[in-house]
């Protein structure tokens, strides 16, 4: 609230924190219809939120709420600072953030909706407030970021390094406590046993509470800047190195007692006390930190964790003044979750196709048998149509299965679920991943590009080839091929497509080269019938 606005409601003869009814009115009115704009992001943190990764995420608001009433007593209510506050960048914001949500919500990605959220609550700060007082409250704002979710491909990718530099730091940890370890990719080798150093000890699950808390100490810390963007940056590292030490102890348990005692192990440090030595790290960093000033302070001034006065400035909302750029603010986002919510449907157009029952099972030397996916994989996958057969032929090393589901409308709710996510829940852990050409001038597809993937359970390994087949385009970036949904749902009337994958174990005895080859056999040969089903 501004202070013009707190004198506004003194003119009234109201005090500084008397309820302002219309005030109140239209701040909530404003929040209230932000929901239809937003609520595909906020069902989707919900369900973000009761993974391991991101189980901190429930606490990054009321850490945020924290910062932001911190600094609120930093704006007075009985001086003029600011006349008449300027409200329009706020309004701008406001409509860039509304703007995101609705595109998020058209090509059904969450994560777009999400972040457009915290951009729209910028704005709403910067319209309340005023720009000269707003901009100084966006670091509690930018703070909401943690509570987000990674994109698939950016999570996946910073996993599939964080677990090599894991295992790197681990073998390192297990060889300087005198135990012979070799490494081979994510496997830890101890000559009797064998660790697989799987995605979930990767550290992400450390590293983004403690990106937060670091966060939230770099703000509070009285210091230098440089002491600040240390301690920020320090987190990754941290981490890391701690996570990597856990791994090796794991290590050396096995080698020592078994596999037996490891368990109890795993579960009393995969919590909180990872995370609880992480913080202790960073806190003896502030104190060293303190310790190269002129003149130190001790930690207990240093970390400013005051508290005074927090329930006095929370209570500041009910005395909002109904300001015209809140005003606007609230008509601007009901007029625009109005046309989100009434908008016609576009009429579709759906292209005559046969349904994947009628997939041929014989395909030259290769048989085929249905693999039916369970009742709630099947409820999940939610797609109008799926084939997932599995292919033998007596003159190969090893079957090829084939995979694809069909979706006949990919703008209301259901969509392609790309594997990046999808494999790992089934305790898959992606070894590899690379985007490959395929040479297919035998069939209708001709030369394209397919996402290539080495995936692995325990010891056991998989290549997996797949691709979006997207209206007669095949394309391997989940995220084009959801704006390409939009694009086409506009101006042809379509908007279904497919995925298609195929999997291949790979043996021992063999190189991921022989199950290229026999993808890529098996693919020559199937691919001419999948038009019929997967219409251009």
């Amino acid at each position: 609230m501004s202070v013009s606005e707190i004198s506004s409601s003194r003119r009234f003869g109201l005090r500084s924190f008397d309820v302002n009814k219309a005030g109140l009115f239209w701040f909530i009115l404003l929040i209230a219809a932000s929901l239809p704009v937003f609520w595909l992001g906020i069902t989707f943190l919900g369900k973000t939120w009761a993974t391991p990764e991101y189980s901190h995420g429930p606490l990054i608001p009321l850490i945020s709420l924290y910062l932001f009433l911190r600094e609120l007593r930093n704006s007075p209510t009985g001086s003029h600072s600011e006349a008449r506050p300027v409200r329009w960048p706020g309004l701008v914001v406001i409509a860039l953030g509304l703007f995101g949500g609705i595109a998020g919500n058209l090509v059904q990605i969450p994560d777009i909706v999400t972040y457009a959220m915290i951009v729209w609550v910028g704005g709403v700060v910067l319209t309340v407030f005023g720009w000269d007082k707003g901009r100084r409250h966006q670091l509690p704002v930018l703070h909401l970021v943690f509570m987000l979710a990674l994109p698939g491909v950016i999570y996946w990718k910073m996993s599939i390094f964080l677990q090599g530099v894991s295992s790197e730091l681990g073998v390192w940890f297990v060889a300087l406590m005198g135990v012979p370890v070799y490494l081979e990719g994510n496997i830890i080798d101890l000559g009797v046993y064998k660790l697989h150093v799987a995605e979930a000890c990767s550290g992400l699950r450390y590293l983004f509470p403690i990106l937060s808390f670091s966060y939230l100490t770099s703000i509070l810390y009285r210091g230098p800047f440089w002491h600040k963007a240390l301690l920020m940056l320090s987190a990754a590292p941290i981490t890391v190195v701690m996570n990597s030490l856990r791994i090796g102890a794991i290590g050396v348990i096995v080698n020592s007692y078994g596999t037996e005692r490891v368990e109890g192990f795993m579960h009393f440090f995969e919590g909180w006390v990872i995370f609880l030595a992480c913080i202790a790290i960073l806190f003896l960093l502030a104190i060293a930190l303190q310790r190269l000033t002129p003149n130190p302070l001790p930690l207990s001034q240093a970390i400013d964790l005051d508290t005074e006065g927090l329930g006095k400035q929370a209570m500041r909302v009910f005395g909002i003044a109904p300001s015209r750029g809140m005003i606007s603010a609230a008509l601007l986002t009901v007029a625009t979750s109005a046309a989100f919510v009434l908008a016609p449907s576009v009429e579709r157009t759906l292209p005559e196709r046969d349904a994947f029952n009628l997939f041929p099972r014989h395909i030259t030397e290769w048989s085929g048998t249905h693999r039916p996916l369970s009742t709630g994989v099947e409820k999940a996958l939610g797609a109008d149509d799926y084939i997932n057969t599995r292919y033998q032929n007596p003159t190969e090393e090893n079957y090829v299965s084939l995979f694809s589901a069909y979706y006949e409308e990919q703008t209301k709710g259901s969509g392609i679920h790309s594997p990046e996510v999808c494999l790992p829940g089934g305790g898959w852990e992606i070894f590899s991943f690379a985007k490959q050409s395929v040479d297919m001038s035998s069939t209708p597809y001709g030369v394209f590009d397919v996402n290539r993937a080495v995936i692995q359970k325990g010891l056991s390994k998989q290549l997996v080839y797949y691709w979006f087949e997207q209206r007669g385009q095949r394309m391997t970036n989940d995220y084009l091929a959801k704006a390409g949904v939009v694009y086409d749902s506009l101006t042809i009337g379509r908007s279904d497509g497919a995925i298609v994958r195929f999997v291949s174990p790979i043996s021992a005895k063999e190189t991921e080269a022989d199950a290229d080859a026999r993808i890529q056999r098996f693919m020559k040969a199937s691919l001419g019938r999948l038009p019929r089903f997967i219409p251009e």
